[in-house]
């Protein structure tokens, strides 16, 4: 019987521990979590208005319940908790789905101003992650700039444009929806340094920016015309036409005098962050041109935009995890086919998937084959794995060393205490905010050591 650890449980976690008990009818998995809370990104990044996206959940938590995939949260792996050379003590093979757990920087002179943050943190902050200790993010901003021209990046936009009554209904923080229901951001700049045929939304996201009430899209056609192919799209894929035609619409609608104004900029490249009062005042960008190779140079002439909030979607990164190899450069963890390499070395029973394998790249679905391909590896190499000694169940190795893992069950209460606080405040489920909120919901199971599955 293959006994197999799964570091993380967001979706490429749980999709490798889908592929594993459907492909091998004895195999028993155990997923780990730094979190007391399964699902990472799609409880902690997808946000609380896509309620569409966030209903995966369930999808996930079928695989989860499955008798022979146990979930063990809050059991930090790396520094500070159990180290790589430990699970592979306690198990047979570890896949390792840790994702990208932080954001890339601008580099720019000012980008450590206050008022300056990333989107991870404005994400963690209204997503009720437990590792957010920010606030005041909206506190005495008028106007906001977003640089970047991701989804992450639209996102953030919507949520700063969004009145407070159409996100009530959603699991957002009592805090953060306060916060919101007082903000006095009535423009928000969305930057990109490319053009309208590079940006990295989908059309779907983009076409949710003007569905906002109260709000109009402001684009200046002159800008569009940029980038060549706005001129002639046809020889852009279809996704990125319809994008096109989506702001070719906005640049041609005469102006509605809405409370709220989003204006989607391009070509502009951000150099320097301008401090006012002591805090972020505005930021300095460079008209860049389109080289025509898909690249962009600058110009020498700058602009500047006034803003008291800056959140930067450049882009997540992976860190170093103690104990595994780590290429600095890409963000990954070197492997071939998932097998994890040492040295070029493929180290027997290491495994990964998901961004810290491929980088932050694709859409949820895209999680799925990656993990496949990483479970076909590891089962090809399972007869040599499978004749190491290893515990019937590392459980108890794991309490034994000081840890208390959060099971099923836990999750579980959790769900309920959240329940039961959004039906406190008249709303619906409502996330609670830190660690405290979510041991004590779930510390009662917790302790007894007891829950569902194996």
């Amino acid at each position: 019987m293959l006994h197999v650890a799964v570091v993380g449980s967001g979706p490429s976690g749980v999709y490798a521990a889908q592929s594993l008990v459907q492909r091998d009818p004895e195999v028993r998995v155990d997923v780990l979590d730094r979190l007391p809370c399964p699902y990472g990104l799609v409880r902690y990044g997808v946000a609380p208005d896509h309620e569409k996206i966030k209903s995966l959940q369930n999808n996930l938590r079928a695989v989860m319940e499955d008798e022979r995939i146990r979930f063990l949260g809050g059991v930090q792996v790396g520094a500070d908790g159990v180290r790589p050379e430990r699970l592979r003590e306690l198990y047979h093979a570890v896949v390792y789905c840790v994702g990208a757990a932080t954001d890339r920087h601008l580099g720019i002179p000012g980008e450590e101003l206050p008022g300056s943050w990333s989107a991870t943190e404005f994400v963690s902050w209204y997503s009720a992650h437990p590792d957010c200790v920010a606030d005041g993010f909206v506190l005495g901003a008028r106007t906001a700039v977003v640089i970047g021209v991701g989804n992450v990046a639209v996102d953030v936009t919507r949520i700063l444009a969004r009145g407070a009554n159409e996100l009530i209904p959603t699991d957002m923080p009592q805090a953060a929806l306060a916060a919101l229901a007082e903000s006095k951001v009535t423009e928000i700049h969305m930057v990109g340094r490319r053009g309208p045929s590079q940006a990295r939304f989908t059309t779907k996201e983009l076409r949710e920016l003007g569905a906002l009430p109260d709000t109009e899209v402001v684009v200046d056609e002159a800008e569009l015309a940029l980038d060549p192919a706005y001129t002639d799209p046809s020889g852009l894929p279809a996704a990125l036409r319809r994008n096109i035609e989506v702001l070719r619409g906005w640049a041609a609608a005469p102006p509605q005098g809405a409370p709220r104004r989003i204006r989607l900029r391009f070509f502009l490249r951000p150099v320097e962050l301008l401090a006012d009062g002591g805090r972020v005042g505005a930021v300095r960008f460079e008209r860049t041109i389109p080289d025509g190779s898909g690249r962009v140079t600058g110009s020498g002439r700058y602009e500047d935009i006034e803003a008291q909030l800056v959140l930067r979607s450049v882009g997540y990164r992976g860190v170093p995890l103690q104990g595994l190899p780590f290429d600095a450069v890409t963000g990954t963890v070197p492997h071939l086919a998932g097998r994890v390499l040492r040295e070029g070395e493929v180290s027997p029973g290491e495994y990964v998937a998901g961004w810290i394998k491929r980088g932050p790249t694709g859409v949820i679905g895209t999680n799925r084959p990656c993990a496949k391909e990483t479970v076909t590896s590891l089962l090809e190499d399972a007869p040599g794995l499978a004749g190491r000694e290893v515990p019937e169940d590392a459980l108890p190795a794991l309490r034994a060393d000081g840890l208390a893992p959060v099971e099923w069950a836990g999750w579980l209460a959790i769900e309920r205490a959240e329940a039961e606080l959004g039906a406190s405040l008249g709303r619906g489920v409502v996330k609670l905010p830190d660690w405290a909120s979510l041991m004590a919901a779930a510390g009662s199971t917790a302790l007894e050591g007891h829950g569902t599955g194996r």
